[in-house]
């Protein structure tokens, strides 16, 4: 059977001038409790003396590893910046210290790659134009209460870029994601000014080509959600989340996917892949 898309004209219409899209109800409890059980299971048998990588958008260009280029074929484990006290030690059980885990959970988790392999999930994609679509990475995002870390505005081709432009990132709600608790902001319409900077890897490690552009915080609107909701984000769209200062987590599963339909995958994206991943679907 064909790849057929679901989206409507309004719904493109939406998304082709906003830059990105809410989709209520995309997945059903089920599948969010599955997929939240499983990371349980996942954190309870993390050793957490194994590692002590951490996960920043501010500062990445310094914390990046060989443990965070390895994760893209693995399932790996990113701690909050704020997670370890001054003696090096975790300040709270693991299980509230973990910023995310990825990069590789919808090739090798029954529980992820069962949504990420969906139908539904590529009709998606297939309304978005992609005729050859690959998911380059995937995440779980945990945004801990009282820790979880801000991450400042940036567009998504900056770091999974192709040429053309083709990647969107794709982002689940697992639970309410409030202002209070640490949404997505966006800037709408942003996407259409092109891209402001890419994250380059080469053999002294992983840098920004230029500076990040100052943002007018008036322009960002928030992108409240339930859990089941999915948010469509266009490559170029500004977007950002604050740090939650709250009690409530704001877990999340996010995907980011590039066709490889007559693009071509850059070679010095931070994303280096020993093989190659298989597409959705082929147009």
């Amino acid at each position: 059977m064909g790849i057929v898309g679901n989206l409507t004209s309004d719904q493109l219409q939406f998304f082709n001038s906003q830059g990105y899209l809410v989709l209520e109800s995309f997945v059903s409890p089920d599948d969010i409790n599955a997929m939240m059980k499983r990371m349980e299971q996942l954190l309870a048998d993390f050793d957490a003396s194994s590692t002590a990588s951490i996960f920043s958008t501010k500062n990445q260009q310094k914390l990046t590893d060989s443990y965070f280029y390895e994760s893209v074929e693995k399932v790996s484990f990113f701690f909050e910046e704020k997670a370890f006290g001054d003696d090096g030690n975790l300040k709270q059980p693991k299980q509230l210290s973990i910023n995310k885990v990825g990069h590789a959970l919808h090739e090798l988790e029954p529980a992820f790659k069962k949504f990420s392999s969906s139908e539904k999930f590529s009709s998606l994609l297939c309304s978005l134009g992609y005729k050859r679509p690959v998911i380059m990475q995937s995440m779980y995002i945990f945004k801990q209460p009282g820790i979880g870390g801000e991450v400042v505005p940036h567009q998504d081709n900056s770091f999974l870029y192709t040429e053309p432009p083709t990647c969107t990132g794709v982002w689940l709600a697992l639970e309410d994601a409030t202002i209070l608790n640490g949404c997505l902001w966006a800037i709408p319409g942003s996407h259409k000014n092109g891209l402001v900077r890419r994250f380059l890897r080469d053999e002294d490690g992983v840098k920004f080509d230029r500076p990040n552009p100052s943002y007018d915080q008036k322009d960002f609107v928030p992108i409240e959600v339930k859990a089941g909701d999915l948010v469509v984000i266009q490559g170029d769209l500004i977007h950002q989340s604050f740090e939650n200062q709250s009690s409530k987590s704001r877990h999340a599963y996010s995907l980011h996917v590039v066709d490889t339909d007559g693009c071509e995958w850059a070679p010095d994206n931070w994303i280096r892949r020993k093989v190659e991943p298989e597409p959705l679907y082929v147009i």
